[in-house]
């Protein structure tokens, strides 16, 4: 009964009560040490593996999942099923999900326990690793054999090309025949946040937007002194000082007007070019300076782009020009969201919201993520900065509920105050996808954060 509690929990649409309290930027944030962070992650394990291995296998119709891993080469699904304790696979571990209809049974083919997979080999009893994967598939007889093997999604494509030939010899000639890629459980698992992460995501978001705003500030930013290189690094001085870890280095950029002194701005990202990091800038008062930054906590990660205006000698406020582009962006996330749907794919979310922004003449470019227990994490892509048109496969998958993205996008505009030139407005926001509606995670930006000169 319990079990069946916990699946039905898991598919019904997350209530805007299971979002706790999320930290206010301006609140310092508040960390948990190492042992309690493990002792969170593993109780989020046992919840994830009760309600939603099962819901998954009989949704894809895959009545075994053998995941195998060798160390220093984890499949990128095995690392979010090992103990906190653990960090990686050791020697070869091999996770075996068998469901009979009634219950999914877990088990380990390792030499060591794994958490919260019972061992289920005997080195003295039988030495070959394999040889008894393959007399535990035998003794249950499952019809139909999940492998992670995916040409779409990476995330899901874990099982090496040594490891699978290595299985389907040990396996005798009905049950290799009964292998079938696993992509969309392996997808799934990873996708799919549960209440008890939902609890806390506002909180690790939150984090993340204090650390931003610490940064966008004079605590981090003497105007004609800081570079963004030196941004860059101080923010990772300040996750590292906190006990946190960053899972891409930040970014940093600035954009101005055309008769700013010193040097030139980024040019290549107000034209759209993303393909490569820019050089450093001093920034100087009359600069827009874009962050991107994010964190990885208690196994779970953000990803957030905001933006900041530092004031002028004799300004209280950022020219209206560069308001109104961030509003315009904040109107191309309403439209973005609004095209979200259960079972739509990611290329018809990226159509259907470009054609509504072309409609309101907004000039919108969408590259939006799946973000979880990774940063691009596994599900739909809604666009690429350089494939508006859709993309091939990743685009392809379906949205499903209980899903978190990082709404990430941009807007060019002209700024008469800058001479007419042309502006890109980029922000980005986790928000979570309940099933019928989009919510920020942590809110979201709606106005420039001001530097003082």
């Amino acid at each position: 009964m319990i079990r069946f509690l916990l699946v039905l929990l898991l598919l019904a649409p997350l209530a805007p009560e299971a979002f706790a309290q999320a930290t206010p930027p301006e609140a310092a944030p508040s960390v948990l040490p190492m042992r309690e962070r493990a002792a969170v992650m593993d109780r989020w394990l046992d919840a994830r593996l009760e309600a939603i291995v099962p819901a998954l296998m009989r949704r894809e119709g895959i009545d075994m999942w053998i995941i195998a891993a060798r160390e220093y080469n984890e499949d990128p699904v095995i690392s979010t099923m090992l103990p906190a304790t653990w960090l990686a696979a050791r020697r070869r571990t091999v996770l075996v999900f068998h469901d009979d209809g009634e219950r999914v049974e877990r088990l380990a083919v390792a030499r060591y326990d794994v958490g919260p997979f019972p061992r289920a080999w005997d080195p003295e009893a039988q030495p070959d690793q394999w040889a008894r994967v393959a007399e535990i598939v035998a003794e249950r007889d499952p019809q139909r054999i999940g492998i992670n093997t995916s040409e779409t999604f990476a995330l899901a494509d874990g099982l090496s090309a040594s490891e699978e030939r290595a299985l389907r010899a040990a396996l005798s000639d009905p049950f290799r025949q009964r292998l079938v890629g696993a992509e969309n459980l392996a997808v799934g698992w990873l996708e799919t946040r549960t209440p008890e992460e939902m609890a806390t995501y506002p909180h690790i978001v939150g984090l993340a937007r204090h650390i931003i705003h610490a940064g966008l500030s004079r605590e981090a930013i003497t105007p004609g002194v800081t570079t963004t290189d030196d941004l860059a690094w101080w923010y990772r001085d300040r996750v590292r000082a906190l006990g946190l870890t960053t899972w891409f280095h930040p970014g940093v950029s600035v954009q101005r007007a055309p008769e700013a002194a010193g040097a030139s701005g980024d040019r290549a990202r107000a034209e759209g070019d993303f393909s490569a990091r820019p050089d450093a800038n001093v920034i100087q008062p009359g600069d827009l300076v874009w962050v991107d930054f994010g964190i990885s906590y208690l196994g779970l990660m953000t990803d957030t782009q905001q933006m900041a205006y530092v004031l002028r000698p004799g300004e209280t406020e950022a020219p209206a020009g560069l308001v109104s582009g961030l509003r315009a962006a904040n109107r191309v996330q309403d439209l973005l969201t609004g095209a979200f749907a259960r079972g739509k794919t990611g290329n018809e979310i990226l159509a259907d919201a470009l054609q509504a922004s072309g409609a309101e003449n907004l000039d919108a470019t969408i590259y939006t993520h799946p973000i979880g227990l990774h940063g691009h994490a596994a599900g739909p892509t809604i666009g690429l900065w350089d494939q508006q048109g859709g993309v091939p496969g990743n685009g392809d998958y379906p949205l499903y509920a209980n899903t978190a993205h990082s709404i990430e996008l941009n807007v060019a505009m002209a700024v008469p105050e800058w001479g007419g030139q042309r502006v890109r407005f980029m922000l980005e926001e986790d928000a979570f996808f309940d099933g019928e509606t989009v919510r920020y995670i942590d809110g979201r930006q709606e106005a420039l954060l001001l530097i003082p000169r």
